[in-house]
């Protein structure tokens, strides 16, 4: 026997489904709650993108811009009919009394109402034009100081991404200098043991191996301290793990530019910076000549008003009135306050047109200077390169000789000490060379967010 009616069923199922959902949509949003997204070995170019999307100061400029946009919806709103409605109940409990022809007479009434309906419209107001011819400007603005802290942003990141890699490396190079000399300390054991050495050999490659992985231990510490610098920066979880994916031979093929190319400081996002500051300076010095110019309103009201001496009876008669005003205010003598105005929004052009020749001066000072590290940097690094190379084969053969009994141990551990220094040098040289590219590339203006 069927209990159910066919509207209960559906009622059920539907139950049911919005159940099942409500379950499903919670599970995601637990299993991906917002703000705690992570990386999977992340590359250069995916650590700047999420720093660019999770770095507060970046969303607070967001933000700003978002502010930004809405003060100049708030100014621009003047520019339509202001329509508002005022309504006011009034008993006295004495009426007014005045002397006409020379006896007392009561004006008014004990009981006042009325409603009055306005209606502003502003003709001209310097302030309204102001917020109407800027708000282009004050948008890009707001947009730029976004690109500008985007843009610093990113630098920092990638030169604390390069920072964490060089000491990375610099441990991956202790790891596989402590397999070599953990197995030179043993021959060097069993030689000793076989009585063909002394133990000098075998306590020079204990030193060596303590020595090597204390300074392993000190860069791990340091480690530590830089990854969290860049998580601060990133805007990352500090409770999850950050892995960097990094490719030394990718990295070795982008440390080139061309370094023939000339500074260009309108392309700088400071420049542009300035460049609309400027535009709204003269805005403004056109604002302060438009003080000279009356402010032109129109005003209307329609008012209902209600009087009688009876309280119950008060609104069984109405008295209405109307009218229209076109106002006209023109300030006559401000004390010279408008001449100051303009005088000032005048030396303030001519200081920002000081600031332009200031940042064209340091573009290029900048440039050379930028350009001229990367130049060295890069000289270096392939110095170091070679010399690496050279250290390996310097090592290679001495252990040969060693082992064939023609080299002393001595000379084993100087050529270990001159492979693991020349390999850290190099690392750092490339990192090196991979920062000052980025100094480079922002001083041409080619790093834009």
């Amino acid at each position: 026997m069927n209990y159910w009616s066919k509207s209960d069923k559906k009622i059920f199922f539907a139950f049911v489904a919005a159940l099942l959902f409500c379950q499903s949509y919670g599970s995601l949003f637990a299993q991906s709650p917002l703000g705690t997204a992570t990386l999977d070995k992340a590359t250069l170019e995916e650590v700047v993108k999420y720093a660019i999307r999770n770095q507060p100061a970046i969303q607070q400029s967001v933000i700003d811009e978002r502010i930004t946009e809405n003060n100049i919806k708030n100014r621009l709103a003047d520019w339509y009919p202001q329509i508002n409605f005022n309504y006011n109940l009034q008993h006295n409990f004495i009426v007014q009394t005045s002397i006409i022809g020379g006896n007392p007479v009561k004006l008014g009434v004990k009981n006042l109402s009325a409603g009055q309906l306005t209606v502003s419209q502003a003709i001209f107001n310097r302030d309204i034009l102001l917020a109407r011819r800027t708000q282009n400007d004050v948008r890009l603005q707001s947009s730029q100081l976004t690109a500008s802290n985007k843009t610093d942003l990113a630098v920092d990141v990638s030169k604390a991404f390069y920072d964490v890699l060089t000491t990375k490396q610099q441990i991956d190079v202790s790891n596989e200098d402590i397999v070599r000399l953990e197995r030179s300390l043993k021959d060097a054991q069993n030689q000793y043991k076989a009585g063909v050495a002394d133990k000098i050999d075998y306590k020079r490659a204990l030193i060596s191996l303590n020595n090597t992985k204390a300074a392993r231990k000190s860069n791990e510490e340091v480690l530590t301290g830089k990854v969290e610098y860049l998580k601060s920066l990133m805007g990352y979880p500090k409770e999850q793990e950050l892995s960097l994916q990094y490719d030394t031979l990718q990295l070795e093929q982008e440390i080139f530019l061309d370094t023939l190319q000339n500074a260009d400081y309108t392309e700088r996002i400071d420049y542009q910076l300035l460049s609309t500051h400027k535009r709204l300076l003269e805005y403004n010095f056109q604002y302060t000549k438009w003080s000279y110019l009356p402010t032109v309103a129109a005003n209307g009201a329609y008012n209902l008003n209600f009087q009688n001496n009876q309280f119950l009876d008060l609104y069984s008669k109405i008295f209405p009135n109307s009218f229209l005003v076109l106002t006209l205010s023109l300030p006559i003598y401000q004390g010279g306050k408008r001449k100051i105005n303009t005088n000032t929004a005048e030396w303030q052009l001519k200081r920002i047109n000081l600031d332009i020749k200031r940042l064209q001066l340091n573009v290029n000072a900048e440039y050379v200077r930028a350009l001229g590290n990367y130049k060295g940097s890069l000289i270096n690094l392939l110095t170091q390169k070679e010399n690496r190379d050279l250290a390996k084969e310097v090592y290679d053969i001495i252990q040969l000789q060693y082992r064939s009994g023609i080299k002393t141990y001595l000379e084993v551990i100087t050529s270990e000490t001159d492979l693991r220094l020349a390999r850290i040098n190099y690392y750092n040289a490339l990192y090196q060379v991979l920062s000052n590219k980025i100094d480079v590339q922002r001083a041409l203006g080619q790093l834009n967010y």
